[in-house]
């Protein structure tokens, strides 16, 4: 029988579940032909020239003597426990010899290489097929190796460790550096059989593949005319070239196992992570690497209707200007016909930005684009195009435009000079950053201004989910009832945060509420839907409805089960089968969990729960010993062992 006082524990991980979910599954047509990008430079010889050397083309790269930049002339470097030699062998090859800190020593080629500036790092084969970062790089300013997380001990074994399943190249990177890429994993033997048609960004990486547009090409003529010259991205469609753009550049979990049809919808493709707690800070400033799109729709750019081509050439990607001038495309008194709305000031001058010409307070960016290191030396810039606001500095915690270059001063100061400069800054209103701030600290006191903030229809999308998704977590009983009519807003973002707060309805309302969305028109709130009903049994639930969420269902079950090479994955499984009360499938998936990683106390923490639960009690203790010797420190793990009942006798 299993105990009730442990069976509350359990309920309690379907929280960490509903949080975490996400799912995969290939959807490229069979039809689709892929060419390469070489076929391309024949009638496009401009737009390859400025492909040609940009990161999208050497994202990814094989390792020559054109391609590698550091030094593998016999050097040396040691770092958190490590002894590395970089060298190269008699035929050419580019080779690491690793002394690990627990005295183990391998010596591998380099793979492949990534990236080209500041830094480039490069991928081992630590066993047929299956490729791993290397946590040391090399500093192409400075011409230095360093280590990317310094201050680590991570061990062989450990989940962290370069050789781990964070450090994966073909499930965490590689979709992301390639074109067309196939991941192909089997979860019977852990074994990788990844395929690309092309290493780095190519052409078909962004249009669609390019064996139809060659058929059309050859015979111009033919009739009907393929659309959009046979690719699969509508290049005339603003929304949907961004889109495609954020499908890389984006914080979120895929739907698809490798790289999704170009064209093809994000939210039919991707989860987009909302402004959680470790990604963003509360006022929507990058705090972890987020890869832009997340911050670009919270600006009132895209809800201008400004794309990432305004500013990126999309070739080289490359800025279409330098400095300011990038801005002044729209923001001068001539303007932009493009955006004739954005043409209030002559923001290129000491009247906007107070400061010297050119100096760096003068230049657009470091007030509205703040940076931040990421992988050691590489900087980032917030594409959120915030307005600084000093004064909420003591209410957020986060950091402000002004204090990060005027080092020597305080926020105060800086919202002083601003309320100076900006006399009407005092009418601005709360900031939605003030809100979501009190709501992680305490989402039920902040109901009522969550509830407010959701219901603004002049907020971005983004933030108004993320206001739905603090409200589902107030556990206030009204708030399904009263957040119910954002399960058809317009945005996909919208509609799977306003799904969330329905775990806290009753289960008839909550069946009723969710059942459009197993039918909804983007995947990303189908699947959010069905993750929701899976603890109603199916003799809950009309013929017609039952059958809805049963499509719905397999387009989750199959999701998470090509996403297999992911620790957490595996507490997603675990969730899902405790939602159904299947506690033998969620010890399993759970241990699976701290099999690949053994640092995942979570995950031990409900193997030992249920062993408990179920009446193991040696099997309970068992599994606590092998959790304390991989985390011997754990407070949790230690907690934990108080309350288990003595092993008997």
């Amino acid at each position: 029988m299993v105990r009730p006082a442990i069976i509350g524990s359990l309920a309690s991980a379907l929280f960490l579940v509903l949080g975490l979910l996400s799912v995969s599954g290939s959807d490229r047509p069979a039809a689709a032909r892929y060419v390469g990008s070489a076929a391309c430079a024949g009638c496009h010889q401009d737009e390859m020239a400025q492909w040609a050397g940009s990161h999208h083309a050497l994202a990814w790269t094989e390792p020559t003597a054109d391609t590698v930049v550091a030094d593998f002339g016999d050097s040396s470097f040691s770092a958190e426990g490590m002894a590395l030699r970089f060298y190269s062998d008699p035929d050419g090859r580019h080779r690491i010899d690793v002394t690990e800190a627990d005295g183990s020593r391998r010596d591998y080629p380099v793979h492949s290489v990534i990236g080209i500036e500041p830094l480039q790092q490069y991928l081992l084969e630590t066993e047929p097929g299956r490729l791993q970062s290397f946590d040391v790089v090399w500093d192409t300013e400075k011409k230095r190796w360093f280590h990317l997380y310094p201050g680590t001990d991570d061990q062989p074994g450990d989940g962290l460790h370069w050789t781990g399943p964070y450090k994966n190249w073909n499930g965490r990177c590689a979709v992301c550096h390639s074109t067309g890429y196939e991941k192909v994993y089997d979860p019977q033997t852990k074994r990788f059989s990844s395929t690309e048609v092309e290493r780095g960004v190519g052409c078909e990486a962004c249009h669609g593949p390019g064996g139809a547009h060659l058929d059309h090409m050859s015979a111009p003529d033919q009739d009907p005319v393929p659309p959009n010259s046979g690719f699969s991205l509508d290049i005339q469609d603003r929304a949907a070239v961004m889109e495609q753009c954020a499908g890389c550049h984006s914080r979120r979990e895929p739907l698809t196992d490798g790289s999704p049809l170009p064209g093809t919808p994000f939210h039919d493709v991707y989860n987009l992570s909302r402004l959680a707690p470790g990604l963003y800070h509360a006022d929507g400033q990058m705090l972890d690497e987020v890869f832009v799109y997340g911050s670009f729709l919270q600006s009132k750019m895209y809800a201008r209707g400004v794309v990432c081509g305004d500013c990126h050439q999309p070739h080289s990607a490359e800025l279409r200007a330098e400095g300011n001038a990038v801005c002044t495309q729209c923001h001068s008194p001539a303007g932009n016909a493009n955006f004739p709305s954005l043409t209030r000031a002559q923001y290129d001058s000491p009247l906007h930005h107070f400061h010297e010409p050119g100096t760096p307070g003068a230049a657009c960016k470091n007030c509205h684009m703040t940076e931040k290191v990421y992988m050691g030396n590489d900087w980032r810039a917030d594409h959120s195009f915030q307005i600084p606001r000093p004064d909420l500095s003591a209410a957020t915690g986060a950091p402000d435009a002004c204090t990060s270059c005027h080092t020597d001063r305080d926020p105060a100061w800086a919202a002083a000079r601003i309320a100076q400069w900006h006399p009407q800054s005092d009418q601005r209103g709360r900031h939605y950053g003030e809100i979501l701030s009190a709501g992680r600290g305490n989402p039920a006191s902040a109901y009522p201004a969550l509830l407010a903030l959701a219901n603004d229809e002049d907020a971005p999308g983004l933030v108004r989910a993320t206001a739905l998704e603090l409200i589902a977590q107030s556990q206030i009983a009204i708030a399904a009832a009263s957040t119910a009519r954002h399960l058809g807003d317009p945005d996909p973002i919208v509609r799977t945060a306003a799904a969330l707060v329905q775990r806290l309805a009753p289960p008839q309302e909550r069946i009723a509420r969710l059942a459009p969305l197993l039918r909804d028109e983007r995947r990303n709130v189908r699947i959010t839907a069905a993750r929701l009903l899976l603890d109603v049994p199916s003799t809950a639930l009309p013929d017609a409805l039952r059958l809805t969420r049963d499509q719905a269902e397999a387009e989750l079950t199959a999701a998470i089960a090509s996403r297999l090479d992911f620790p957490e994955t595996h507490l997603q499984r675990a969730g899902s089968a405790l939602m159904k009360r299947d506690f033998a499938s969620a010890a399993d998936a759970f241990r699976t969990a701290t099999e690949m990683d053994p640092q995942r106390v979570e995950a031990w923490s409900m193997v030992i729960r249920i062993a408990a639960a179920l009446g193991d009690i040696p099997g309970a203790h068992a599994a606590l010993a092998e959790a304390l010797a991989a985390n011997p420190d754990d407070p949790t793990l230690h907690a934990l062992r108080a309350q288990l009942p003595p092993q008997p006798r």
